[in-house]
């Protein structure tokens, strides 16, 4: 392994060797395997309204439904996240294929965001649309830092940043800080807060800030305090922050992201990103037992395979925080896993639906592009206001 990551480390792209039961395997072309993968994004967009109508969206398919259809907030959240890998890809500048079907996705997002079902609020004990709130408002922003707007859509992309941001700030649980798509309770009252939605949608707050959108101090704050409040005493990160009880293995999938996030705010260490890494990498078995499996929350480790991609997408990130000198032996370690469990079709999928190709091949292909993407935006809280003597 040594070998292999020095070999890493001089070239980052070319494929090496690993060593798997006594054998050699060539590793794919990190490369060439992300191209694939964008291709293969591209084809996969379809219209769930109409087989004959203009592709336009990639809906996240799940279990859970409502009155029996693919929930708004999952064909939001799916599209987004579908749109923000391919920008991301070098292979977007070089496909007007790509462009193009970017620009259709961000017409659907403007679109299905006017729906009723996407506005803010929360219905019965468990409401999905606050990902696809968080997921638009991460692809409208990188969109805009890149200047890569579709043609005559600035002003109306500008709105709709300033109105997402708006909606977090609505839809915050904000007895206990952060955000959670599982309310018991119903909206109207308290609940603990989920890591797994709180993490994402502050990195989307944090840019937002940056790019002068008004974020609440106090609110991110509270999620600040939610999410470093629920860490066990041997450093997982529970499934929400109300009661310290989930430890490792079960907390592999969401631990990296959270400790990034909080490390952002200046609340977390290197120590904490390398042990969620660590238990990532040792106890990945447990993700792939779950793996296109059903039901969600299976004992014993209340592992859901809607987890798994999601767990790679933000480990991937997440190598990225460590220092430098230990960067390439994780990504070596991370890339044989992700490989490990490709389609044949170059994409990745954690679900019983083939529809969720999409969003496992986005989450594989942000994890192949991690090394090269930029850090995202810290959180530095702005300097409290003071009013001036009276005269």
């Amino acid at each position: 392994m040594l070998l292999v990551s020095l070999l890493v480390a001089l070239v980052p792209n070319a494929s090496t060797l690993s060593v798997e039961d006594g054998a050699a395997k060539k590793r794919p072309n990190i490369d060439s395997e992300a191209k694939r993968a964008h291709a293969l994004l591209v084809d996969l967009q379809e219209n769930l309204a109409s087989e004959k109508g203009e592709k336009r969206e990639w809906p996240y398919e799940g279990v859970y439904r409502e009155k029996g259809q693919i929930p708004v907030g999952y064909r939001v959240g799916g599209t987004a996240i579908s749109a923000w890998a391919l920008i991301e890809s070098p292979n977007h500048a070089k496909s007007k294929e790509s462009q193009a079907a970017v620009a259709r996705a961000v017409e659907f997002l403007f679109e299905t965001l006017e729906n009723p079902a996407m506005a803010a609020g929360f219905n019965g004990g468990y409401d999905v649309r606050g990902w696809g709130h968080a997921y638009s408002l991460q692809l409208f922003l990188r969109l805009r830092a890149l200047k890569l707007v579709p043609k005559g859509q600035e002003k109306k992309l500008d709105v709709w940043v300033t109105k997402l941001v708006e909606t977090l700030h609505a839809t915050e649980i904000v007895e206990s800080g952060g955000w959670n798509y599982s309310r018991p309770g119903g909206g109207a009252k308290r609940a603990p807060a989920s890591p797994f939605m709180t993490a994402p949608t502050l990195i989307a707050l944090f840019e937002a800030q940056k790019q002068g959108e008004k974020v609440d101090a106090a609110l991110v704050a509270r999620a600040l305090d939610a999410l470093e409040g629920c860490r066990t005493e041997a450093g997982a990160i529970p499934y929400n922050t109300g009661a310290k009880k989930d430890e490792w293995p079960g907390a592999i999938g969401r631990s990296p992201i959270t400790e990034c996030v909080l490390l952002l705010a200046g609340r977390s260490s290197e120590d904490n990103v390398r042990r969620s890494l660590d238990n990532f990498l040792e106890h990945w078995e447990w993700l792939e037992k779950r793996r296109k499996g059903t039901g969600t929350h299976v004992p014993p480790y209340g592992v859901a395979p809607y987890y798994f991609f999601y767990a790679h997408g933000y480990a991937a990130l997440a190598i990225e925080f460590l220092p430098e000198a230990e960067r390439a032996s994780y990504r070596e370690r991370f890339v044989e896993r992700l490989f490990q469990v490709q389609e044949a079709s170059g994409g990745w999928n954690d679900r019983i639906f083939p529809r969720s190709e999409n969003y496992g091949t986005a989450m594989g292909l942000l994890a192949l592009l991690a090394p090269k993407l930029p850090r995202p935006t810290g959180w530095t809280a702005p300097a409290p206001t003071t009013q001036g003597e009276a005269k």
